[in-house]
């Protein structure tokens, strides 16, 4: 039996436009999967949404390779090449009724940019 304290947590909750199904937020945490295996981190995604989050959101995304964290594997949004990889997880994460959510990075100074050699 559920404790009526907690109902709260059950209940729809508007976020601008969009409503959550409950208030069940899945913060922006890094999985180690990041760009290099879009379909497992889909896949991951859509049980967090089919398990009753409401909404799953990615891990950090870079916007620019000036942005290059390597060699950690995270999100990624350099051009348009990027966006079925994310499209995917966004995809499947609605399947489930959930909102999907995305984190957009770049970690300025604290990157080395091992992989594209580009100044921050």
């Amino acid at each position: 039996m559920r404790d009526p304290r907690y109902d709260i947590l059950f209940e729809p909750v508007e976020i601008g436009p969009v409503t959550a199904r409950n208030r069940f937020f899945q913060v922006p945490h890094c999985n180690g999967m990041g760009y290099r295996d879009p379909s497992a981190v889909a896949e991951m995604r859509a049980m967090k949404a089919e398990g009753g989050w409401a909404v799953v959101c990615t891990e950090e995304v870079e916007i620019h390779p000036t942005s290059d964290f390597t060699p950690y594997i995270e999100g990624r949004l350099w051009d348009d090449d990027d966006i079925p990889a994310l499209a995917r997880s966004a995809s499947r994460i609605h399947d489930h009724g959930a909102l999907a959510g995305i984190e957009l990075a770049h970690n300025g100074m604290h990157v080395s940019n091992p992989y594209t050699r580009l100044t921050p």
